[in-house]
């Protein structure tokens, strides 16, 4: 019976010592504290380079030539137009970069003499095109393929491009793949065929997807670079949304479409490079608690 009744009494509630609660308050001051200064030394800043910049001899003329309201409204629906060009872009080749790139990596990593030629192919396509500037890659595929006259080959200034742009970017994804590949410790591939795996069931189920899960955050910084550099495609003709504000400043001499063109690739942008912050810090939150890499 007592025992009973001891069961049935509520617990006491947990209070928090004194020394806690101060220890809190103090936290809770030293954190309004920082928020204050941090606001105001960026409204500072804010202010001190509005004035710089608008006091400037060449204010007025630069205001004129790249912030004209008039020719921004103007170029707006003609630059939103291109864009779509861009996204599309970045879509199809980001798939197909990641693709490519998987199985650059994949032929890098393969062990065994009769592998080799594939190794030494695959390392000299990374070697090659890592060090070849993405801006001649581009010149060289569109400029130089339509030369070519091949039969059945396109023309299209947007293949070409996205082409370009695949063959540069998978070099790089390939060796972000390797370097999760080789990340993962040999015992995983020991396990995995002690348990009756083949090489291909293990490298599928147990290597691979640790692999990829390790290098999300560089995967991510990649993709961000590649829709930037999507506007490059513009060299070669096709109307992006580069193009369609290099038609506008040729028309008016005004440089203000650029501007509305930068203004939208970096609202773009921004939401990609805050959910690749986001991964890189979740991850390294369970890294440091113990959880899966």
């Amino acid at each position: 019976m007592t025992v009973t009744k001891a069961a049935e009494e509520p617990l006491d509630a947990y209070t928090p010592s004194q020394r806690r609660l101060e220890r809190e308050r103090y936290r809770r001051t030293r954190a309004r504290k920082a928020t204050a200064i941090a606001a105001l030394s960026t409204l500072v800043t804010a202010v001190v380079l509005y004035l710089v910049v608008v006091n400037a001899p060449g204010w007025q003329r630069t205001k004129e030539t790249f912030f004209d309201g008039h020719y921004a409204r103007e170029a707006l629906p003609k630059v939103l137009e291109g864009l779509w060009l861009n996204l599309r872009l970045l879509l199809v080749c980001g798939a197909a970069v990641l693709v490519l790139g998987m199985l650059i990596a994949i032929a890098r990593t393969l062990r065994g003499p009769v592998f080799f030629p594939l190794r030494v192919l695959a390392a000299a396509y990374t070697d090659f095109f890592r060090g070849l500037p993405l801006i001649i890659n581009l010149m060289i595929v569109v400029l130089g393929v339509p030369a070519l006259r091949l039969q059945g080959v396109t023309v299209d200034p947007v293949l070409l491009g996205g082409t370009a742009l695949t063959l540069t970017y998978s070099a790089y994804v390939a060796e972000v793949f390797r370097a999760g590949i080789e990340s993962v410790h040999p015992s995983q591939r020991a396990a995995a065929r002690s348990l009756g795996l083949t090489n291909r069931q293990a490298l599928r189920h147990v290597v691979l997807p640790q692999a990829v899960r390790r290098q999300v955050p560089p995967l991510l910084n990649d993709l961000v670079s590649l829709q930037k550099d999507t506007g490059l495609v513009s060299i070669g003709g096709a109307i992006d949304a580069v193009r369609a504000a290099d038609i506008i400043v040729g028309r008016s001499l005004n440089y203000t479409p650029y501007i509305v063109a930068g203004l939208l690739f970096v609202a773009l942008t921004i939401p990609m490079t805050r959910f690749t912050d986001w991964v890189t810090a979740r991850m390294d939150r369970q890294r440091s608690q113990g959880g899966t890499a």
